[in-house]
């Protein structure tokens, strides 16, 4: 498999570079091939699009296009969608991993220009993007008199809870699921300190050559959501997006690198948002060659017709 970027300079390079201009990202996905755009985080070569904290990524795989997350700010996500020449307005579906505004701040200008899209959100209690549980979830009196009872006495079986984007198309999720042909969602509860309970989900592409990962936080870990992965198939072949070591001690890093490379035996990792500048020095140092590059702008390329790599940039 290749995992190539598409620069200005060249139509299709071994590996990873800036991902401007070539090949457009708004084409129709190849079914052999999984491509990932980075289209909103805080680190660029890509002058043309505007850095801010956060993350988003446009997803192509056997002919889905798939927006991950939508960043901190609708407009600068409609700016950075521009400079890809990237048509939101023309998903299969997105995938919002978890509740945190960076991750989620830009849902009203994909709703702007795709009302309707196929939204899969995590199903949380209560949550953000809607829920519903059994009236049975709480204790009833039969003894008080109806006026101090909920609906009288008589509550719906179940009751809907409400979402801050009312009109919009959520799916929510609360297992694993094959959400279309070899493309699951992954779900974790984080039992972190500042996250519990969190829910999140995970994209990953069953290739020919492994899984694809993309993860928006990693909150519940990104060694528990490659560990969930394998169960799909026990090659993984390339972890993109965010790990959360961005305040992790250097001992606590070391742990993590050390079960993606030598446990997990990832093939390739494409960190970006909140996997942090420390983590970044040392998965480089851990994977050589095979630590990709993915700031704002990058375009990952992974076909299965052959394994090449480039130095890291």
């Amino acid at each position: 498999m290749k995992l190539c970027v598409l620069s200005i300079s060249a139509a299709l390079l071994a590996l990873v570079g800036n991902g401007a201009r070539t090949d457009s990202p708004s084409r129709s996905a190849d079914p052999i091939k999984a491509r990932i755009t980075v289209l909103y985080d805080a680190f660029s070569k890509d002058s043309a699009m505007q850095k801010d904290w956060g993350y988003a990524a446009f997803v192509e795989y056997g002919g889905k296009r798939i927006l991950f997350d939508t960043g901190n700010n609708p407009d600068i996500l409609a700016q950075n969608a521009k400079a890809k020449r990237i048509d939101l307005s023309k998903l299969d579906f997105a995938v919002m991993s978890h509740r945190h505004g960076d991750h989620m701040g830009g849902l009203t200008f994909l709703l702007r220009v795709n009302p309707r899209v196929m939204i899969y959100a995590p199903k949380e209690v209560f949550g953000v993007y809607g829920a519903e549980l059994p009236s049975t979830f709480y204790r009833q009196d039969k003894s008080l008199p109806p006026e101090q009872r909920y609906y009288d006495g008589a509550p719906p079986e179940v009751m809907h809870f409400g979402s801050a984007w009312p009109s919009a198309n959520f799916q929510l999720v609360d297992k694993n699921t094959e959400i279309a042909p070899n493309i699951h969602l992954v779900t974790l509860v984080s039992d972190k300190p500042g996250t519990l309970e969190l829910r999140e989900l995970s994209l990953v592409l069953n290739t020919p050559d492994g899984l694809v990962v993309v993860v928006g936080c990693s909150h519940p870990g990104i060694d528990k959501i490659i560990e969930s992965a394998s169960s799909i198939n026990p090659r993984i072949h390339l972890i993109a997006g965010g790990f959360h070591l961005v305040v992790a001690r250097d001992a606590d890093i070391e742990k993590t690198v050390t079960a993606l490379h030598d446990r997990f035996r990832v093939e390739y990792v494409a960190p970006g948002h909140c996997t942090g500048e420390p983590a970044f020095t040392a998965l480089k140092k851990a994977f050589g060659e095979h630590y990709l590059y993915a700031g704002l702008g990058t375009s990952l390329t992974v076909d299965k017709l052959s394994a090449q790599a480039a130095p890291p940039q």
